[in-house]
């Protein structure tokens, strides 16, 4: 099943897909998709992101990969919507998208064996975790203003259960800006798969509902600029679309997009 959370006339509802453009709230009501506000599809909880996870990426950066995952925390500010709007500061001069495969946790959980690990999976959603790198001060430690920003992190649009998606390990990735294909991969290149993450997470600290994994991006990161579409999509779990705005955009609709991340 696949789910999303929006906010519409005040309130905040679960819809599933009506059709091809339009979603059906719980109580039956059928609205336009292009009429709502659309929220991350779980309110998230703590959220892990992983660096360095593709092979591909890290010869991509010229980094050496990491022999034990490499992971950072984002805070609730930096997770926005679908087709919400991410900014450019204009001091930026490399601002690169990152697709990833989000993992929910659906119970809570410690000491997880890898064996056991995807019991406590909820299902999956795409995230767009962008980067600027003029603020990368150390690739051991993403440092706050580069994870960190608000509305940095656009998640959705929907939440697609676990027992839904046959194998996450096998599972095309492609990002596309103003419609075209500008990066390609597949889940099956992660370094540290899911259940071994989990294993690891949980070992020091106990995973709860909500709880996001942001699984790392492949190799195929290009500079975006404000005006520019970008569709992020993973293959049986959906098209997450965003905006790049500028500074005076961002701040004329600052409220307005705030609304995204309830």
């Amino acid at each position: 099943m696949r789910r999303a959370r929006i906010a519409w006339q005040g309130a905040i509802h679960e819809a599933v897909p009506h059709g091809e453009q339009q979603l059906k709230l719980a109580d039956g009501r059928i609205v336009d998709e292009t009429e709502v506000i659309w929220l991350p599809p779980v309110v998230p909880g703590t959220v892990f992101a992983l660096g360095l996870n593709y092979a591909d990426h890290a010869k991509e950066l010229a980094f050496k990969a990491p022999d034990v995952p490499l992971v950072f925390l984002k805070g609730p500010n930096a997770i926005t919507g679908h087709r919400a709007f991410s900014r450019r500061p204009a001091d930026a001069s490399y601002m690169h998208y990152e697709c990833e495969l989000a993992v929910v946790i659906g119970k809570t959980g410690t000491r997880i064996a890898k064996s056991d690990a995807m019991d406590y999976v909820a299902g999956y959603t795409v995230a767009n975790d962008y980067a600027i790198r003029d603020y990368l001060e150390n690739w051991y430690r993403p440092n706050l203003r580069v994870k960190n920003r608000d509305a940095c992190t656009p998640l959705g649009p929907w939440l697609v259960d676990r027992d839904d998606v046959a194998d996450p390990t096998r599972l095309a990735l492609t990002t596309r800006v103003n419609g075209v294909t500008t990066q390609q991969g597949t889940t099956a290149d992660m370094i540290f798969d899911i259940p071994t993450l989990i294993e690891y997470l949980s070992s020091f600290m106990t995973l709860a509902p909500g709880d996001l994994i942001l699984t790392g991006t492949p190799e195929g990161l290009a500079d975006v600029k404000a005006g520019d579409v970008v569709e992020t999509e993973i293959e049986g779990i959906g098209c997450l679309m965003n905006t790049i705005v500028d500074d005076e955009t961002w701040f004329a609709n600052a409220h307005f997009d705030k609304a995204r991340t309830a």
